[in-house]
C-alpha cells in the first residue's frame, strides 16, 4: 500500500495545484472521488491493465462512467491511463483531499457512536472539536454498537474516547495494575 501512495502522490499534488489555481477545488474533490468510486469496481479492476484495451479506450471508458468530468478533469485521467496509473485513483483522491483539508484550515474528524445521533448533536460535538483545535472540522458519523454507549472521536492519529468501552477498558487496567 506504502508503493501505492508513492505512486499516487505526485498526481495528487499536481492535480490538487492545477485546482487551486483554478479556484476550482471543490469540484476537483467531487470529480476524483467519483473516478476514485468507479476505479474501485471489480469491472473496472477488470479493464484497468488490459492489455487487449487500449489506454485511451480505457480511459474514456472510466471518464464516461465518472460523468460530469470538464476537459482538464479529462485530460487528468487520460495521464493517468497513459502513465498506467489508474489504479492509483483511490489514493490519489485521498491525498487530494489531505492537501485541500490542509489549504483550507479543515481536520477530518470520524466520529462514532454507539447509537444514531441527530444533527444537533453532531453540531455539538463539531463546535467543541472546532474550539479545541481552533480549526474547522470536518466530520463523518458512523454507528459502532460495539462502544456500548456514548462516542469516539479520531482526529489524524488522535482519538478522544468518550465511550463506555473505553471507560470499562480504563477501569479494568486500573483493577489489574
Amino acid at each position: 500500500m506504502a508503493e501505492m501512495i508513492t505512486i499516487a502522490r505526485p498526481y495528487a499534488e499536481a492535480a490538487f495545484k492545477f485546482a487551486r489555481d483554478a479556484q476550482a477545488l471543490p469540484a476537483w474533490s467531487e470529480a476524483l472521488g467519483r473516478l476514485a468510486e468507479v476505479a474501485s469496481t471489480e469491472a473496472a479492476h477488470d479493464l484497468i491493465g488490459h492489455p487487449g484495451i487500449s489506454a485511451a479506450k480505457v480511459a474514456s471508458i472510466v471518464a464516461e462512467t465518472a460523468g460530469g468530468l470538464d476537459a482538464a478533469q479529462t485530460n487528468f485521467v487520460r495521464l493517468l491511463a497513459d502513465n498506467e496509473r489508474l489504479a492509483a485513483l483511490a489514493e490519489i483522491a485521498g491525498l487530494f483531499e489531505g492537501l485541500r483539508n490542509e489549504h483550507e484550515g479543515v481536520l477530518e474528524a470520524a466520529i462514532s457512536s454507539a447509537f444514531p445521533i441527530d444533527a444537533a448533536q453532531v453540531d455539538s460535538i463539531v463546535a467543541t472539536l472546532a474550539q479545541r483545535y481552533g480549526r474547522r472540522i470536518k466530520a463523518s458519523v458512523s454507528v459502532d454498537p460495539e462502544l456500548i454507549g456514548g462516542v469516539s472521536v479520531r482526529i489524524g492519529d488522535e482519538v478522544i474516547d468518550a465511550s463506555v468501552r473505553g471507560k470499562l477498558a480504563q477501569m479494568a487496567s486500573a483493577l489489574t495494575a
